[in-house]
């Protein structure tokens, strides 16, 4: 696809920073193919089913009907009423998946973004990714919009949906608009503040509608929700509080200046309605965009940490500012090698400089710098604060780096992600593959930070981990594709963790005398439990020389190394705090191995006396199904340690919400097709971790085979 240049002028204000991020299948990348359309990016609306879509390029993305990474492109839309009547906005776009298995791909994103519309499925309400997306957003104090999608699928309730988004989600939800009719009779919307119809009729493009008095069976139902609508806004601004209470009349201008301000204040959600396959109610949600999201001059000023005093710092979202940009996103590119995604938040960043990555202190030249629309490039020479760019050259850079002006140094907040609850073994199928193997894995785990790659100490087998099966079976996929490597796959094995249940402490004391010069390292160990969740510290309280400042990282090497490798059953330790309190020296022999290895055989000891335990991931799964399924579906779930949280009708199925563990639920996409006659469906997300009863601790030992040795 030919792209036309981009301007590169946009003043600030006109700029929208968006995603659209919702649960699997409520219609993300359908509602940006129509984005593109009216917008004039695209000729022809994209079809999932066909496989034509434009932010869905990757094969595998194409053939399952699901969006795998996320992808960025700039389009344009003139505004037809309102605020910004008449100008044209530029709007940068990221569609996000909506599968768990990618929620990298949605942290990252949202990281970058300044504001976002989610995307709700009238027929079933908030599903629990919605909840997650929910989360991350908030996470980053990201305003958003919600559109309520699918208002023509059977069962479609705008109210039930708002409803559950205010349940569910704790939202200040609040209908923006109202639909015009439902499911086979919807027809159009009707804008509460201007108290305008819009209906789409006859055009199957959805890109003619025209503008028409409200229904006059709506007119009751328009004038209470407009009164609520009104209420809530009023609620947000003093002056406008005032003018309500006094019973003045408050102009729409007035109205939709304050639901701004509210909307990037994270106040209010409006909800507007539509239905984006059927190319229905998408233009004034666009509208809605640009009038209420912020542009990235609202988002002003940055903060973040100046790495020599320690000290907060801000930085103004200017061009003629310092550089502070972060790198929120790596991907290898067949045509052009490692691509950087890059926000700037101040400064400017030109094609051709030098920058300094401030997270890993070093110097990284910029070669080319790319805007990007989804799989296609347009190269330009300089990207100004406010913009989404990707960058050629950058060697070391990875995702969540800072790159700034060196004599300006700031380092901006970073991203984190969850740690991965599957894993399995991974080998290539012949022995000249092994290096390729090692290459491809390198740069699987540079994209997606959610994928780790570790070697196994006990059985020297390369052990790939994520966050679901999916995500292994399509980065699997993606070795034989794109690197022509053909792999040998175990079978998906669950992540436990180790961790402890009381303070100990624990001798590590490592002497050898061969001959020469000798080894000594010798430290005293005291290990707390964490709570949950806390992941590990490290800390020392040497007073007075008992052992040399310069062993104390050695030591903590060494502590590391053995909570990695597990000590129970070969799991990683979690959610301990490791303190070496004391310990002696050797003038001579003394050496840092010495230290790295008692340290090891320190933790080993304290950890036999703390009672350790192993912990699981504990998911929650959504189980939709028809009503004649329920019972065996349940007696199913309860059959594998469930804990059932909640059943409930949502139109003609039932829904019931479980904590199970992961290692139950092996093979469940199969059991429960077989159960249901593949009438029902389910969805699974990571919840928390949860302590392994003793009878499976024991058969997980017994089945690892780890002794637990340190090796020399």
């Amino acid at each position: 696809m030919a792209i036309a240049k981009t301007k590169r002028d946009f003043p600030l204000d006109r700029i929208r920073n968006i995603g659209i991020i919702a649960h699997i299948d409520a219609g993300k990348t359908t509602t940006t193919e129509r984005i593109l359309f009216y917008t004039g990016k695209t000729y022809k609306i994209g079809n999932i089913d066909e496989g034509t879509t434009v932010t869905d390029w990757m094969e595998q993305e194409r053939e399952r009907g699901i969006t795998i990474v996320s992808a960025a492109i700039t389009a344009f839309w003139t505004v037809r009423k309102g605020l910004f009547e008449g100008h044209e906005m530029r709007i940068n776009l990221i569609d996000t998946p909506g599968h768990v298995d990618f929620t990298a791909e949605v942290e990252r994103s949202l990281r970058v973004l300044d504001g976002a519309v989610i995307v709700l499925d009238s027929s079933s309400g908030v599903q629990s990714q919605t909840e997650t997306v929910w989360r991350q957003a908030n996470k980053y104090s990201v305003p958003l919009i919600a559109f309520a999608n699918k208002m023509d699928v059977v069962g479609a309730d705008f109210q039930a949906t708002i409803q559950s988004a205010r349940d569910r989600l704790g939202a200040n939800a609040i209908a923006y608009n109202l639909p015009i009719g439902k499911e086979n009779d919807f027809k159009g919307v009707v804008d509460l503040l201007t108290e305008k119809a819009i209906i789409w009729e006859g055009d199957q493009t959805g890109a003619k509608f025209i503008e028409v008095e409200i229904p006059a069976n709506m007119v009751e139902e328009v004038k209470t929700a407009r009164a609520k609508l009104v209420e809530e806004i009023s609620g947000t601004d003093d002056v406008l509080m005032e003018k309500y209470l006094g019973g003045e009349e408050i102009t729409v201008e007035e109205l939709k200046m304050a639901l701004r301000r509210a909307v990037i204040a994270n106040k209010i959600v409006p909800v507007m309605a539509g239905s984006s396959l059927r190319n229905k109610g998408v233009q004034p949600m666009l509208d809605a965009v640009v009038e209420y999201l912020p542009s990235p001059q609202d988002i002003a000023i940055v903060t973040g940490i100046n790495p020599k005093t320690g000290e907060a710092e801000e930085r103004k979202g200017d061009s003629s500012a310092p550089l502070a940009a972060l790198a929120f996103k790596i991907q290898v590119d067949p045509h052009v090698g490692k691509l950087t995604y890059i926000r700037v938040y101040s400064g400017t960043l030109k094609s051709g400089s030098y920058v300094y990555n401030v997270t890993k202190q070093i110097r990284e030249r910029v070669g080319r710098l790319l805007l990007m629309h989804a799989n296609d490039r347009e190269e330009i020479d300089e990207a100004y604060a406010g913009e989404i760019v990707a960058a050629v050259g950058l060697k070391d850079t990875v995702t969540g780096n800072t790159l700034c002006d060196e004599g300006a140094p700031i380092i901006l907040e970073s991203i984190t992600f969850p740690d991965p609850v599957i894993s399995l073994a991974i080998e290539p199928k012949t022995k000249s593959d092994q290096e390729k193997l090692g290459y491809a894995l390198q740069r699987l785990s540079e994209e997606d930070p959610t994928f780790r790659v570790k070697s196994d100490p006990e059985t020297g087998q390369t052990i790939i981990a994520g966050m679901g099966e999916l995500q292994l079976e399509i980065l699997v996929d993606r070795m034989k594709r794109e690197f022509k490597l053909e792999a040998n796959v175990g079978q998906p094995q669950v992540a436990y963790k180790e961790t402890i249940t009381k303070v100990a402490e624990g001798e590590g004391k490592y002497i050898r005398q061969t001959g020469g010069r000798g080894q000594y390292g010798h430290c005293l160990l005291r290990i707390e439990p964490l709570p949950r969740g806390t992941g590990r510290e490290f800390a020392s309280e040497i007073v007075g020389g008992a052992i040399p400042r310069e062993f104390i990282p050695p030591i903590e090497k060494g502590v590391i190394e053995k909570e990695d490798t597990g000590i129970l059953a070969g799991y990683p330790v979690t959610d301990i705090k490791v303190v070496v309190y004391d310990g002696s020296f050797h003038d001579v022999d003394s050496s840092e191995v010495a230290f790295k290895i008692a340290a090891s055989l320190g933790l080993s000891e304290a950890a036999k006396k703390a009672d350790m335990i192993l912990l699981e991931p504990i998911m929650k799964v959504e189980v939709t199904t028809p009503d004649e399924f329920l019972g065996e579906i349940i007696g199913d779930l309860s059959s594998k340690r469930a804990q059932i949280l909640s059943s409930e009708t949502k139109g003609n199925a039932r829904v019931v919400i479980a904590l199970v563990p992961l290692a139950e639920m092996h093979g469940y996409a199969t059991a429960i097709r077989s159960m249901s006659q593949g009438r029902a469906t389910y969805y699974m997300e990571a919840d928390h971790y949860e302590t392994v009863p003793s009878n499976i601790t024991q058969k997980i030992i017994e089945s690892s085979g780890f002794t637990g040795r340190v090796e020399h």
